[in-house]
């Protein structure tokens, strides 16, 4: 108890300390009326000082503390005249109970030992038990995981569950939608095709496209194509779909073969002796028309059974074409009177002009009038009713109702197929050219030129012809065109042949029977001409032309002595039988103003050598005088030798003494041998002409050189010139 108290003072007492050295000023008033009490002992002083002294330190000693300190003060009297002696004796009773309480433990020691002891054993077991702790939690970790993994598993599981169970309706859904009913599978894959049942297999093909449509984006996700049960179905679907394409395309090839060859059996649908028939495919057209949309099922079921079925049906077709052309144009040439016309136009006897053949041209318009439109539709009909993806004909020649051939349109206007297209139109309408061969011949046989005249028709058919299904119809025109082509120029061959045979004949004179044959050839084949036949036309006069000029002048050079006579008269004899194709034909105008010239330079050198024969000795000394006059004063000329006045007298008397005479001789010299009598005017103008200009010199040069002689004046010899 007095340990206790003890340790009660002390505290108290350091706290009171550490107040007064934290408050120095406010304990040191408070302290001053504490003394005043001890002193003087009264009662009422010290309990009114006490009351102020707790309430001082109210907040650092407690009320069980104060009571003990006044119980321990109880329990002493003394005389305390100053704080500072009692806290002395208060500190040195302190270290004395201290030093007790430390002797007091010394003598307890094995105590101590007791109680460490018993520390260390706590410390193992709690290092023991922090072990067991940290191995617990790491099993509670594991544990935690394995009930996370496991509530994570049964989620996935649940949600697994879940999705198949949505799965499997979905399956159910998709099978059910993608079903066939088991009569429309059993129609498509029978063994049964006929057109009772025609209506039915389309029905059964729409279902059959709705399903395998069910297959494909966006109808089914591409996921879905990996399922076995979607895998099965689809097999099955292709399984039917290639079953009924080749059943269908089967009885379609038979079909096609059998309505060809009923026609073809019954005679009243070509054309007889007698009696032209046009063909008409009317009735064979609506019976395919039927089958379009079985055409159409077929092509998007099965592309590939497509192109054997085009191949059947252009082939059976080509058979009737062919025997179809082949008799009408038979038929054609044996109504049609044919002229008799010679064809050899540079050889033999003068061919008539004045024969018709327009009868022939006439058979060959009617063969293309009946059967290029019957081609082109054709071709039209086989690229929509065998479904061609290519651009849409023109609706010229097509059938209107063809609508039945326009389900579920493929794209038009896309010239996807082209190509193929082009293949199935060389098989539809192969070896049917042939026909048309045979009319270019027949008419060529009956008159070359005639091959003029189709050649036009037929470029005009060419140019009508704009649909791009028409194309092979466009080429069977162009070889048309390339057979009247080779047969032209076959035929300008053989007339070419014929003018070279000429010069083979030596001294031919006159005009050669080429020159105006080729006049009356021109105005032929002029009369021929339609549309652009106008560079074939050309082209033949170039070639006869140019080989004509070529033979005149080898002919020419066999008689040099009248090599002028011979080209003037045959360039004449050109010019003037080509006046009036000339004027309006420029490749004819080409070529006659070079007759001309050549007809010119003819004349002008025949004129100079009959001038010179007769006046030789005349205009030598006049061009002597003018080769003088170049370095030569003209008072000095007259005592040049030979130019004196005594050598003028003589050529003046021996050429102008009668020029009368000598005139008349030169003309006789200018028209001997010529064979054309109305050249003889002209060329004797162009005589007198070329005379006069000479003489004109001549009289000059006398009359400045030699001003005091006497020569005949020009007017005189004008006159005698008109006289003749």
């Amino acid at each position: 108890m007095i340990e206790l108290r003890s340790d009660t003072i002390m505290k108290s007492v350091t706290t009171v300390e550490h107040g007064r050295d934290g408050e120095n000023t406010h304990e040191h008033a408070s302290e001053v009326p504490k003394q005043h009490g001890f002193e003087d002992g009264s009662g009422g002083d010290m309990n009114s000082e006490d009351e102020a002294g707790v309430s001082v330190e109210n907040d650092l000693v407690s009320q069980a503390e104060e009571e003990d300190i006044e119980a321990l003060l109880g329990t002493y009297v003394m005389g305390i005249g100053e704080a500072e002696v009692f806290s002395e004796r208060l500190k040195r009773e302190l270290h004395a109970l201290e030093a007790a309480n430390v002797h007091a433990i010394l003598e307890s020691q094995h105590l101590v030992d007791e109680v460490l002891k018993g520390l260390e054993s706590a410390t193992t077991r709690v290092e023991d038990m922090d072990e067991w702790l940290a191995l617990f939690n790491v099993k509670l970790r594991h544990m935690r995981e394995d009930i996370e993994a496991i509530e994570s598993r049964n989620n996935k599981l649940e949600m697994q569950s879940m999705n198949y169970k949505a799965l499997s309706e979905e399956l159910d859904n998709l099978l059910e939608r993608l079903h066939i009913p088991l009569e429309l599978s059993d129609c498509l894959a029978g063994a049964s095709f006929d057109d009772a049942s025609l209506d039915k297999h389309i029905e059964a093909c729409d279902q059959l496209r709705d399903a395998l449509r069910g297959f494909e984006p966006p109808a089914m996700d591409p996921s879905f194509s990996k399922i076995r049960a979607v895998r099965e179905k689809r097999a099955e679907l292709d399984i039917i779909k290639l079953t009924f394409a080749r059943k269908a395309c089967q009885y379609l090839r038979d079909y096609f073969a059998n309505s060809v060859d009923s026609m073809m059996n019954d005679k009243s649908f070509f054309s007889q002796r007698g009696q032209l028939k046009k063909p008409d495919h009317t009735n064979f057209r609506n019976k395919c028309k039927k089958y379009a949309r079985l055409l159409h099922h077929l092509k998007v079921l099965d592309k590939n059974s497509m192109a054997p079925l085009r191949k059947a049906y252009c082939g059976s077709l080509n058979k009737l074409l062919r025997h179809e052309a082949r008799e009408f144009s038979n038929e054609l040439r044996a109504g049609t009177k044919a002229p008799k016309i010679q064809t050899v136009w540079f050889e033999g006897p003068t061919p008539n002009q004045n024969v018709d053949t327009s009868n022939i041209s006439e058979a060959y318009t009617k063969m293309l009038d009946v059967f290029v439109p019957l081609l082109v539709d054709e071709s039209v009909f086989l690229s929509r009713f065998l479904r061609f993806e290519v651009s849409s004909p023109d609706d010229n020649g097509s059938d209107d109702d063809d609508d039945d051939l326009d389900m579920e349109n493929d794209e038009k206007g896309i010239p996807l197929e082209m190509g193929t297209l082009n293949e199935s139109l060389r098989d539809l309408l192969d070896g049917i050219q042939e026909d048309f061969y045979a009319i270019v011949d027949w008419a060529h046989k009956i008159d070359p030129l005639l091959c003029i005249s189709m050649h036009g028709i037929t470029e005009q058919y060419i140019n009508d012809q704009k649909s791009e299904v028409a194309g092979y119809v466009r080429l069977l025109l162009d070889a048309m065109e390339d057979r009247m082509d080779t047969l032209f120029i076959r035929f300008i061959d053989e007339a070419r042949h014929q003018i070279e045979k000429y010069d083979r004949n030596v001294k031919q004179t006159g005009v050669m029977a080429f020159v105006p044959r080729f006049a009356l050839l021109a105005t032929r084949m002029e009369q021929y001409i339609q549309g652009q036949s106008r560079e074939l036309v050309d082209q033949a006069y170039m070639k006869i032309i140019g080989i004509m000029f070529v033979t005149l002048d080898k002919i020419s050079q066999s008689d040099l002595k009248h090599l002028d006579i011979f080209l003037l008269e045959n360039y004449a004899a050109f010019q003037n039988s080509l006046y009036d194709l000339a004027n309006c034909v420029p490749t004819l105008a080409k070529f006659y103003h070079q007759a001309s010239e050549s007809y010119e330079q003819a004349c002008a050198h025949h004129i100079s050598v009959v001038i010179y024969y007769q006046f030789e000795r005349l205009f030598q000394f006049a061009r002597r005088i003018e080769d003088l006059m170049v370095t030569n004063a003209p008072e000095e000329i007259p005592f040049q030798v030979g130019l004196t006045k005594t050598d003028l007298r003589k050529v003046v008397k021996s050429n102008l003494s009668g020029v009368d005479k000598h005139i008349a001789a030169m003309h006789k010299k200018l028209v001997k041998n010529l064979t054309c009598d109305e050249l003889i005017p002209t060329l004797w103008d162009k005589c007198k002409k070329e005379y006069m200009e000479k003489y004109e010199t001549f009289a000059q040069l006398a009359s400045k050189i030699y001003p005091s002689e006497n020569i005949p004046s020009v007017a005189e010899i004008r006159d005698v010139l008109n006289s003749i």
